[in-house]
Order: structure tokens, then sequence, then C-alpha cells
């Protein structure tokens, strides 16, 4: 009797440590990762655009178009349905042929800001403040609305910077486009509730003065763009290593032409990456 007591006493005691162990792992699990919002804030372009007469307009994109062109480097030429222009990571090595009326910066390196802007740009915005702040850009002209969400970057000598990188959210024609600049470190909550639903991205894909591959593709798989757009690589070899690793996931095209015209029905039905021709 005593031994089957001593048993029991055995038994009850173990069961505790399982229950214990058990509510020690639930309050040790961690956190959910951020996710993204399905909404974009402050879409404009949830109202109806308003109709341009043809007159007005060269006869390229319809209302609900927008055109993309990789320039080089981090470098796009945005153009809206009534040809607002917009050029990311504006710089003097890289320029589109055109005068854009909006010009995005920032400032990891030379070739993604310039201090002698073209004096006939509307409107300059650069994705940094001296006071060490962060950006709260949020301009809208003609059909075009400009918004930023800072990030930090590491410094010349490995420490951090903070709100030293923008990441600009351009909303035309009902689309959501997202440009994340010098990106050195995946997203907050608050930064992705900040973003909002992305429809197409362009991502820095060097994979080392950027984030790393393993971190871009934590945040290209967290905002969950259909359109990904690769930009920021040196080299064929950088692009292809790049490539090899997100065409285990997604669709990988690669276009003729360094431009393309999209719209919110052309969007593809899975997430894909398109390589536009440039470096």
């Amino acid at each position: 009797m005593a031994s089957l007591s001593l048993r029991r006493t055995a038994l009850a005691i173990i069961a505790v440590f399982a229950v214990v162990g058990i509510a020690r792992a639930q309050s040790t699990a961690p956190d959910a990762k951020p996710e993204m919002q399905a909404n974009c804030p402050g879409l404009i372009s949830q109202e109806r655009p308003r109709a341009v007469p043809a007159a007005f307009r060269l006869a390229v994109l319809k209302e609900d178009e927008v055109r993309i062109s990789y320039v080089g480097h981090s470098t796009f030429l945005i153009e809206s349905p009534k040809l607002v222009r917009i050029a990311t990571d504006y710089n003097d090595y890289v320029k589109p042929a055109v005068l854009p009326d909006i010009v995005t910066m920032n400032h990891a390196h030379a070739t993604h800001y310039t201090d002698r802007p073209d004096p006939g740009i509307k409107y300059v915005l650069r994705g940094w403040r001296d006071d060490g702040k962060p950006t709260d850009y949020d301009l809208q002209y003609q059909d075009v609305r400009v918004r930023s969400v800072a990030t930090n970057i590491r410094d010349w000598s490995g420490g951090t910077q903070r709100h030293g990188n923008s990441i600009f959210i351009f909303e035309i024609a009902n689309l959501c486009i997202a440009h994340l600049g010098h990106l050195h470190h995946t997203l907050t909550q608050q930064q992705l509730n900040e973003i909002g639903r992305i429809d197409v991205v362009m991502v820095p894909v060097d994979g080392s003065y950027t984030l790393d591959i393993d971190g871009m593709i934590e945040v290209l798989t967290t905002l969950k763009a259909p359109l990904m757009i690769p930009m920021h690589y040196f080299s064929s070899y950088t692009l292809d290593r790049f490539l090899a690793r997100v065409g285990k996931t997604w669709d990988v095209e690669t276009a003729e032409v360094p431009s393309v015209v999209i719209s919110k029905t052309s969007l593809p039905a899975k997430p894909k990456l398109l390589v536009l021709p440039g470096h």
C-alpha cells in the first residue's frame, strides 16, 4: 500500500510539472510577426478618377493606368494619367530623360540624392530630416498623392541612424506603389500600418549594402504586393542570386523593355517579380 501511495504521489507531481511547463511555453511563445493591413491609408483614388479631356493628354495612358520606367540603380520614372512625373531616389548620376514634377531622395549614399536638384522641379522630397525626426510627407498634386514612412539606416561606423531612410508610397489611379529606398531592416507593425496595402513595390535586391536577401524576402512576404520590381543591383550575378531565391516562391518574368504600364485590373493574380532591364 505504501508503494502504491508513493507511486500516486509521484504521478501527481509529474502532472503538476507538466502543466507548469505548458503554461511557461505558452507564456514565452514568440510574438506574431507583423502583418500588413488590407487597405491603403487615405487612398485618394478610391474616388472615381476625374475625366481628363483627350486634348490635354498624350494618348499614352488611360485614366486607370500608371507607367513605371526603370532609369537605373534605384531611380524609376513614374507617370500618372495626368502625366505627373515622379523620379525616385533622384541623384546627380542617374536621371530620367524628362524633368520630373516630383522627386524623392534618400541619403545612405550619394547615388540616392542630390544637393543640386533642377530648380524646375516642383516638389523635392528628401527622405530624411536634419533634426533626426521622421519624415511625414503627405503631398497631393493633381492626380497623385505621395506619403512617406521613415525607417532607420546603418551609419558608416556600424551604428544606427534613426529615420535616415523613407519608404515613399505613391497613390495613383487606384494603385498603391511603394519604393523601399535604401532599406536596412525588416518592418515593424507600426511601419506596416502606415504603409498599408501595396499593389506594386520597388525593392533593393543587392543583399549587402541594403537588407540581406533573407530579410528582404521577409519584407516582401509581409507586404504581399502582387507585383514586385527589383532595383539596386550591380551585376547580373547579384540579380540572378536574388532571382534564384525568390523563384522558388514567386513567378519571375523579365521584360524586354525598361517600362511597363499597369492598372488595377492588370495586376497579376499571383505575386510576380518583374525584372525591368537596367542596372
